[in-house]
């Protein structure tokens, strides 16, 4: 039987849950807005707002701003409505890390109400999804304590899966290029997407969508275009990748940690090293992800239902957080958020509950809050490489699932007789059933 069937929670009761559960959120999060935070990614932060507010906002990326134009759009707000901005250089100030550390918190309620909107036929998982996001601690840490911005293109991406899996498919690409202009770490959204489309709209369906990803992005430009903006921009985000960030693991528990490790006792190590001839650890790293979300790929593409995709985003993330050099700590952050939309399904929650945990973890870790913490959890040692093999079992462990998906909705389209249309087009999506 069906949980939305099953699901008998009173709407009062439920409602009043939900209320309580943003309402703890909202607290925990203004109490540690005025905490320094990731002092040296605030005061960098602040300076470009500062640029904002004292310069051309068309002249953006004449600064060695290293995100897409979404960011340059919500700092330009913050720049308006600010004055402080046109003094204020550094985040020294408690007033200021709040302001600059309240859109990732805003992203963080919205997104556990896009999860809890989402679920709400079955309200439990509605509510355990909505609390997984909106009380979990490293959600929590990434935005209200180290100002951190993952939540909003992952909240991006979320909106993107709400629309598309109700049929949207046009709404779901313009909210999927918001998403790609906020982070980069947005890019591996594309892939279960891309195969969502084909498999449900066809190739015409899927251009479509790819053409208005395409507009919207251009629009998201538009202001920057004339003063070389997207030059700018590439032109920043290679010096980052280039010259400051060629490591290997930045702190992120995954296979190149573990490498890490192995040859240098867990000490940073460039990811330019060459292999054979030209061949660098990061090309070998972009092959290897490069397989990983070709399988992905493939199981979307099979599995062709809400849950599949959710299943795909989760693995997608973990594929290019596991397998890609230069990736920090909190990149994995994209899999709390997609394992929730995949509810209600018992498989989802217990791979979220320790992909949270590890995650967590790696976080502590990475940035102890206290030094007491950081003797506890060491980044490296014993700790760094259960924590990075956990990750890859995760990782192997959501792709498995995701194949389960495909072979099981293959097999009840075939058993059912459903009909696809010359492009592909398949004409239902299956029914989600808790396991």
């Amino acid at each position: 039987m069906s949980e939305r069937t099953r699901d008998a929670t009173p709407r009062i009761p439920f409602i009043g849950a939900v209320a309580a559960i943003v309402a703890l959120a909202i607290a925990i999060r203004i109490a540690l807005w005025p905490t320094p935070g990731l002092t040296g990614d605030l005061d960098q932060f602040v300076l470009w707002v500062h640029g904002l507010a004292t310069g051309s906002f068309g002249n953006a990326y004449d600064q060695n701003l290293s995100f897409p134009p979404v960011m340059a759009w919500i700092w330009g707000v913050l720049a308006a409505i600010e004055p402080a901005f046109r003094t204020v250089t550094t985040s020294a100030e408690p007033g200021i890390r709040a302001i600059m550390k309240a859109p990732a918190s805003l992203a963080d309620i919205a997104l556990g109400l896009v999860v809890i909107w989402h679920l709400r036929a079955t309200r439990r998982w509605a509510i355990l999804g909505g609390a997984a996001i909106l009380l979990h601690p490293a959600v929590i840490d990434v935005s209200a304590w180290w100002g951190q911005y993952e939540s909003i293109y992952v909240l991006g991406g979320a909106v993107a899966y709400v629309l598309a899996v109700r049929g949207h498919s046009l709404w779901a690409a313009a909210a999927l290029a918001v998403a790609l202009m906020t982070k980069p770490q947005a890019l591996p959204f594309l892939v279960p997407f891309g195969a969502w489309f084909l498999a449900r709209d066809g190739w015409l369906g899927a251009v479509r969508a790819g053409l208005v990803g395409a507009a919207v992005i251009v629009l998201l430009w538009l202001p920057f275009l004339a003063a070389g903006g997207v030059q700018g921009y590439a032109r920043n985000l290679a010096e980052y990748q280039g010259d400051i960030f060629a490591i290997l693991s930045l702190r992120a528990w995954n296979a190149w940690w573990l490498v890490q490790e192995a040859f240098a006792g867990g000490q940073f190590v460039s990811d330019q090293g060459a292999v054979v001839g030209s061949l660098t650890l990061r090309h070998v790293g972009y092959g290897l992800a490069l397989l990983g979300e070709l399988a992905v790929f493939g199981l979307a593409y099979r599995a062709r239902s809400a849950r599949g995709l959710a299943y795909g985003l989760a693995a997608s993330v973990l594929v290019a957080f596991c397998l890609l050099t230069t990736m920090h700590e909190r990149y994995a952050f994209g899999a709390l958020a997609f394992l929730a939309l995949a509810f209600p399904d018992r498989r989802a929650a217990w791979l979220a509950l320790v992909f949270g945990v590890v995650f967590t973890l790696n976080l502590l870790a990475a940035v102890p809050p206290t030094p007491e913490v950081g003797a506890t959890l060491p980044v490296g040692g014993p700790l760094g490489v259960a924590g990075s093999l956990a990750m890859l079992a995760i990782l192997a462990a959501t792709i498995a699932i995701l194949r389960t998906e495909a072979v099981e909705s293959a097999g009840s389209r075939a058993a059912a007789g459903e009909p696809t249309n010359a492009a592909g087009k398949c004409d239902a999506v299956p029914v989600e059933i808790v396991r």
